[in-house]
């Protein structure tokens, strides 16, 4: 499994708008541009991705932008990656509703695949935009300056 742009600049951007927005404050597309450098409508495309997930709220007007939906701690990096990618599997064939392999029932890597598979999705359920945000100010407090 190979993520796109699509997840690295969105899961980015999701810890952007944590960090920016805890007050409730609503941050403008322009400015998580700035500081991820990430073009503005390409974060147009992605925040609509994560609106209609329900990750992120809209708020319209002079001083509008967008907030997290949940608390930080409430949304797992897995979500927006979701949200962002579609399916994480790296390999498809195990999976029952894709019907891919026609001899699944027979094949001797199945396992391995299936626990890839299961691994993937432990490891990004497991990590909330909570711990990134904490992430990041712990390095910035290493490197000498705040968020």
């Amino acid at each position: 499994m190979k993520l796109s742009t699509k997840g690295r600049y969105g899961l980015r951007a999701v810890v952007d708008l944590a960090i920016y927005s805890e007050d409730g404050t609503p941050v403008s597309i322009q400015s998580i541009s700035q500081r991820e450098q990430i073009s503005e409508s390409y974060l147009e495309q992605l925040v609509r991705k994560l609106r209609n997930a329900d990750i992120l709220i809209s708020h319209r007007g002079a001083a509008g932008g967008y907030v997290l939906a949940r608390p930080a701690d409430e949304i797992t990096v897995g979500e927006v990656l979701r949200a962002l990618e579609g399916n994480l599997k790296a390999v498809e064939c195990v999976s029952e509703s894709t019907g891919a392999c026609t001899h699944m029932d027979l094949c001797v890597t199945r396992v391995v695949w299936e626990r890839v598979n299961m691994a993937i999705e432990e490891a990004v359920d497991s990590i909330t935009i909570g711990q990134l945000v904490e992430d990041s100010r712990r390095n910035a407090g290493r490197a000498g300056y705040e968020n």
